[in-house]
């Protein structure tokens, strides 16, 4: 099956050059545009502030806040911020982070992996909103307590239920500060550097191929009677940002639903995220689709307000 997936692809690449560079390119432009400048200054600073054990005295700005509410120790409010400040995939990345260097238990990890992963308040408010046709100051209060309020309140959920998160023995707990020694701080800009390039040029990729696969139901979908509609849909379902650029304003609502999960390739950058780690892709696609499927309850009970 997959043999023949690649062969049809090859061969629609083929068929189709000047629209496969299209896509392609739209890829290209996004990651440059939008990943680049918002993601990798965060992707070193982040990696420079874990290597040098200053995760936890940051986190102590909004930890009076978010303590009470989660009960999880300094590292893990920093993955809370991180994650809702600086925008996807840096929440799976900073949770990885974290637990590869033994700040944060798994079952904390995976805590932050499936709530905290999420597109960034800049890009929602500067890119999405506006292109979809969201301006009004209402529409924009309720699209942000729909992308924002309910992870944080599906986190509380989940830190009090445990669900499908890892029984072990070093459980979510009140911890005292780490004790290991900071690297040598031009060690830790070198490994940051580098770790952050990679991980930026490994995004940019999954942006291109997953734009690229555009190429199917835009060639498929017309030949099977599928309106314009359900091609658009499709687009955002395999890669947001340009998904997102194509539909415009046509289709708030389902784009409005798609953010939590974010369609195929943010889960595919995911997993590259944690590839390193045992932490869980499965658990987190089933918290993120239980999301999504919230956000639709939500924004359908809204519609009237919204659209």
């Amino acid at each position: 099956m997959k043999l023949w997936f690649f062969l049809a692809l090859f061969f629609l690449i083929l068929r189709y050059p000047e629209l496969s560079a299209r896509y392609a390119a739209m890829g290209l432009h996004s990651w440059f545009e939008c990943m680049v400048p918002a993601l990798l200054p965060f992707m070193i600073l982040s990696g420079i502030m874990i290597r040098q054990n200053l995760t936890e005295r940051f986190a102590k700005v909004l930890s009076p806040l978010l303590k009470p509410v989660y009960r999880l120790n300094d590292n893990c409010v920093y993955g809370i911020l991180l994650g809702f400040l600086c925008g996807f995939p840096m929440g799976a990345r900073t949770a990885s982070d974290l637990y590869e260097r033994k700040r944060i238990s798994k079952r904390e990890a995976s805590l932050l992996l499936a709530f905290c992963n999420n597109i960034g308040p800049v890009y929602f408010l500067n890119f999405l909103l506006p292109t979809i046709g969201m301006r009004r100051p209402l529409q924009i209060l309720l699209c942000l307590c729909g992308m924002y309020g309910i992870p944080l309140l599906y986190g509380i959920f989940l830190r009090y239920s445990g669900f499908l998160l890892p029984e072990d023995t070093d459980h979510i707990r009140e911890r005292s500060p780490s004790t290991a020694p900071a690297e040598p701080f031009l060690q830790s800009l070198d490994e940051a550097m580098q770790s952050g390039i990679a991980g930026i040029t490994t995004l940019g990729g999954y942006m291109v191929l997953f734009n690229l696969l555009n190429l199917v139901p835009h060639t498929l979908l017309p030949l099977m009677g599928a309106g314009e509609n359900l091609t658009l849909f499709a687009g955002c379902l395999l890669e947001i940002t340009g998904g997102v650029t194509r539909c415009g304003a046509g289709l708030p609502f389902p784009v409005l639903v798609l953010m939590p999960i974010g369609g195929l390739s943010c889960v595919a950058q995911t997993a590259s995220m944690i590839r390193n780690t045992d932490l869980s892709i499965k658990n987190y696609v089933i918290h993120k689709l239980i999301q999504t499927a919230l956000s639709f309850g939500y924004y359908f009970l809204l519609r009237s307000f919204l659209f």
